[in-house]
């Protein structure tokens, strides 16, 4: 978390560092007139910039969000931890346990998964409990890492398996570029899901859906919901194309069908996918 003094030196901390009374200093504040602490948001190429959004709310707790968010909206709990730190079992264990507290006690009949990048934390979740089910996050190989488990969907499958994770949660652009990873999952009977901006993409929504994949995450959630509905209702009539991939006829039956006008979604979706 960055922020910014009366002197305007800019100061860093981790968000684990603070205390709850400090935490919620920072951004909008709920009492009317009362200003916070204010955020800055840093990019990737070191620039420093103003936290200047759209729309905003103050900053709140997870028992908040349980009151006041409609009960039948369920939640990803993502379990986030810093890439750059070893963490101990101890240390995982006590801070899975402080969230399950309030899950337990607040959740009451909400639709809940966990999810985490953190292989270990994900796993040990999974072994505290067996309530609620607990997705392993990957960039599925878009990006490298020094823990090889984060590295691939093969990998991914693996852990699940390994440790009676529910699912999978990919980047989007991985099973574009890696769709022979998708019978493997679902031979795995593992649940397959999606996130990344390229979600935001109708088409690629689409696409997805007819490669088997079980949902997505977007931040459009009305507008692709309603496009996707409307590129599932279109009739087809264009006479498909098999074996696209240009293997041999013995293997076409396990190689999708697709018809020109869902080509045509693939080649619009190309740039993304090689960026």
């Amino acid at each position: 978390m960055r922020t910014i003094d009366f002197q305007g030196k800019i100061s860093e901390k981790r968000v684990t560092d603070l205390q709850l009374e400090d935490f919620l200093q920072y951004g909008p504040q709920n009492k009317q007139g009362k200003n916070g602490k204010p955020l800055l948001r840093k990019m990737k190429d070191g620039r420093v910039l103003n936290w200047n959004v759209q729309s905003d709310d103050p900053l709140c707790t997870l028992q908040e969000a349980f009151e006041k968010v409609n009960p039948r909206l369920g939640f990803n709990v993502e379990l986030k931890f810093d890439d750059n730190l070893v963490y101990q079992d101890e240390e995982l264990t006590h801070i899975l346990q402080a969230i399950l507290k309030v899950v337990f006690e607040c959740a009451k009949d909400r639709p809940i998964i966990f999810s985490s990048f953190q292989p270990d934390a994900a796993q040990l979740m999974r072994k505290l409990q067996s309530t609620y089910p607990v997705y392993f996050l990957t960039n599925g190989g878009t990006e490298v890492y020094a823990d090889v488990r984060r590295n691939s969907l093969e990998e991914a499958v693996k852990l699940c398996l390994a440790s009676g994770m529910q699912g999978i949660v990919s980047e989007a652009r991985a099973v574009f570029r890696f769709p022979t990873a998708i019978p493997k999952i679902k031979e795995a009977d593992l649940s397959l899901l999606t996130y990344g901006t390229l979600n935001n993409v109708p088409e690629a929504v689409y696409m997805q859906h007819l490669m088997g994949v079980n949902g997505v995450i977007v931040d459009l959630v009305p507008e692709i919901t309603g496009a996707v509905s409307d590129l599932i209702a279109v009739p087809e009539t264009d006479v498909e194309i098999n074996d696209l991939s240009g293997q041999v006829a013995k293997d076409a039956a396990s190689t999708p069908n697709f018809t020109q006008r869902e080509i045509s979604f693939l080649l619009r979706l190309m740039p993304e996918l090689v960026q």
